[in-house]
């Protein structure tokens, strides 16, 4: 097995086309199809299936794209340790933090934690609304994530850390009293709120709230940056209903004057620690995860 193969395989997936991934990795189309040819008859499977409006895998294919993301960071990491042999940790470390959340507040501290005891890992991290951790995991993509959710999912290990209570943050010019009672759900009847899109984590929270007290959501924009959820808010735009850690950050950004007050029902989400339950962790992913359980321990504090 020519290793190649296997990362020309990801490339093509990733870029959705042999004719973009030819030319991400600077060879000839042809020549391209034949390394696709050649593992597909190694494997005895078709692995991609070719359309107009690119390629798609078949289930041999996502089998293979799993474990070629796999095998390809376990060869990264042999190299690391052989080069960093008797040194300190070495190797690329891959994270998800899930957006809204108080895990997305750590990622200067976790950098610069990883940074500061173990200069040698690369840490890679990411956040984005829009894909799918755990499955990002499953795929090899992701070595750890913090995610909302508590599982099961075939595949991961959930390790819950703490609950996240969600607070409504609005500008002053919506009458919502400065009390440190929480708001009634059902007292948002109607009021212009900012959240994310619906496959959002956050989003199917408040939805559920507001729909076992059959309130009225009215959600007037959905926004997938918190930067500008948070200038939004600040101009009176709309308001918003978001887990403590972002509801701060919000408030705290804003030179405007903000409400910010719990709901009530109570509406909250458990923050988890997701890892494969097939792929042991790494050396340096242990390093990393050790650091990442210390910043969640703080935040419970």
């Amino acid at each position: 097995m020519d290793i190649r193969r296997l990362k020309s395989f990801i490339v093509i997936v990733d870029s959705g086309s042999i004719t973009r991934a030819a030319d991400l990795l600077h060879i000839a189309q042809p020549a391209l199809s034949q390394q696709l040819a050649a593992l597909e008859e190694h494997f005895g499977h078709k692995l991609l299936i070719r359309s107009q409006q690119g390629v798609s895998m078949t289930d041999a294919g996502h089998a293979v794209y799993r474990h070629a993301q796999i095998i390809l960071r376990q060869m990264e990491q042999a190299q690391a340790d052989a080069s960093a042999a008797g040194n300190s940790l070495a190797g690329r470390v891959s994270v998800g933090l899930v957006p809204f959340s108080s895990a997305a507040t750590l990622s200067v501290d976790l950098l610069a934690e990883t940074r500061k005891r173990h200069p040698g890992i690369l840490l890679h991290l990411t956040e984005s609304v829009g894909q799918t951790y755990s499955q990002m995991i499953m795929n090899g993509r992701l070595e750890m994530a913090l995610l909302h959710g508590t599982g099961p999912i075939k595949g991961v290990r959930f390790e819950p850390i703490l609950s996240e209570e969600f607070f409504l943050v609005a500008h002053r010019d919506f009458a919502i009293e400065a009390d440190a009672k929480p708001v009634p759900v059902n007292t948002l009847d109607g009021i212009p709120l900012l959240l994310p899109p619906a496959y959002n984590f956050v989003r199917r929270a408040v939805d559920t709230a507001f729909t076992r007290t059959r309130t009225n959501l009215k959600v007037v924009a959905e926004v997938e940056i918190v930067r500008t959820l948070a200038r939004a808010v600040g101009s009176g735009l709309g308001a918003t209903i978001m887990p403590k850690a972002i509801a701060d950050r919000i408030v705290s950004e804003s030179s405007e004057p903000l409400i910010c007050r719990l709901v009530s029902p109570r509406i909250e989400e458990t923050l988890s620690l997701c890892v494969s339950d097939q792929n042991p962790l790494s050396e340096p992913a242990l390093a990393v995860r050790d650091i990442l359980l210390e910043l969640t321990a703080r935040l419970k504090g």
